[in-house]
């Protein structure tokens, strides 16, 4: 498991997984130097509160010189990972050097943790515990590659060996100290690699779907270019048979024929709809600047219900309610009357002849809010949290069979965030359905 991630970053992936895991470490030095810097600044806080109860601890002089000694190196690596890491945001890129002063702070890190084992009693045997702690540390937090953790082994064995000399212990003492080391740089090495495989199966991952990503963008501009030129191209058609359709009401026919041309109207003026939502899925999905002006509502709805009512010929009354005398907001007239066509479409089709259809105009909290309220079917409870995706799986057909693109409440959502508004939707089954909307109020 743990090589299958090693083989896999080859070539670029390798070199990007080294700029990626480089910025990580410079980050760790970063954090490890202010924590260590931190602990030995309290340690010498700690001193001047309690001076005698420590400077009687064994080997105290040897913990006050070595306190001393990181207070004054750390806050180097700190400024140094500072520096590093700007470097790197500005040219996008690392360098061996940055390589470099990473392995140093880990050697620096694990040299500091063996000494305080050697201080902590002659015999490092005793006392591991923080050998064996930055070890651990330094294998999780920070990524090297196979070749760096070997040297790091060999010289920090290396620095073991020599202060263990210096201790001037006896031969068995330092054989056991000497295996005991191996070990623990033993279990150092293969912890580190697990981590090394662990991030870079991570790495890949993410690799994987940025690539996944770029792919499903360009599968959507692709298809909504499809989309539009098929949606264009039908146009001419369905107008053509529309004209033919008016030319051939002009003359006299007998009932049965005006009876199918109203059907080919009828049909015609679907089409022409379903060629819309077509248009509009293709054309406005990146569009998030629309041309708007201030509108006054009331006067609007009252158009457009006027207009359902005449031309459209409902078959339900449908009716303002409104809370205000004037309600104004910023919108694209053309676009936002798409969205109220799209929900009294939508609640005629799911409404029973002669229903009511309510439309609800107030304003609250700054807001302006319009609501579709119906008393038709409504929405069963699955259906609703996919009722504004595009092509929904919640589509289905309305009482008297008509059919749905399932489009027409997808560009209404896109329309009405694209006015910096809100679109939600209510339903309870056999009771009807609400859908609100909110626009921010202008003066």
């Amino acid at each position: 498991m743990s090589n299958q991630p090693q083989r896999r970053i080859q070539g670029k992936n390798k070199s990007s997984y080294r700029e990626y895991y480089t910025l990580n470490n410079l980050s760790a030095v970063r954090t490890g130097s202010i924590i260590f810097l931190i602990l030995n600044l309290v340690l010498r806080i700690l001193y001047f509160i309690f001076p005698e109860s420590l400077t009687r601890a064994q080997n105290f002089p040897e913990f006050n010189f070595t306190n001393w000694l990181y207070i004054a190196i750390t806050p180097v690596f700190l400024a140094c990972s500072y520096l590093f890491m700007y470097l790197y945001k500005k040219q996008k890129k690392a360098n061996i050097v940055m390589g470099i002063f990473v392995f140093l702070f880990a050697l620096y890190i694990i040299f500091c943790g063996m000494f305080s084992s050697f201080i902590a009693t002659s015999n490092p045997r005793n006392a591991m515990v923080l050998y064996l702690t930055a070890l651990s540390i330094i294998s999780v937090v920070f990524v090297f590659e196979t070749d760096e953790t070997i040297l790091l082994m060999i010289i920090v064995e290396s620095l073991f060996t020599s202060i263990l000399y210096m201790t001037q212990s006896e031969g068995m003492e330092m054989i056991y100290n000497q295996l005991l080391s191996v070990i623990l740089l033993c279990c150092f090495y293969f912890m580190s690699r697990y981590f090394y495989s662990y991030k870079s199966s991570y790495f890949m991952q993410l690799v994987d779907i940025r690539e996944k990503n770029v792919a499903i963008e360009k599968a959507g501009a692709f298809k909504n270019e499809i989309l539009g030129m098929v949606a264009h191209d039908l146009r001419n058609p369905i107008a053509a048979i529309e004209t033919l359709t008016m030319m051939m009401e002009m003359e006299e026919v007998d009932n049965d024929t005006r009876e199918n041309l109203e059907m080919i109207k009828t049909s015609c003026i679907k089409a022409r709809g379903i060629i819309a939502d077509l248009l509009d899925a293709a054309n406005n999905e990146n569009i998030n600047i629309i041309e708007t002006q201030r509108t006054e509502l009331n006067y609007f709805l009252k158009g457009i219900i006027n207009e359902w009512k005449v031309q459209k010929e409902a078959k339900s009354d449908i009716v303002l309610i409104s809370s205000k005398n004037q309600v104004f907001v910023e919108i694209n007239t053309e676009k936002f009357q798409r969205v109220m066509d799209n929900l009294i479409t939508n609640a005629l089709k799911f409404s029973k002849n002669n229903n009511k259809i309510e439309v609800y105009l107030s304003a609250k909290n700054g807001k302006a809010i319009v609501e579709v309220r119906d008393y038709g079917l409504g929405i069963p409870a699955e259906m609703l949290p996919h009722i504004f995706e595009r092509f929904s799986k919640a589509r289905r057909p309305g009482i008297r069979g008509e059919q749905s693109t399932g489009l027409g409440l997808s560009i209404s959502r896109q329309i009405i965030e694209n006015h910096q508004g809100t679109i939600n939707v209510t339903s309870e089954e056999k009771k009807g359905s609400t859908f609100t909307i909110r626009l921010p109020l202008i003066d």
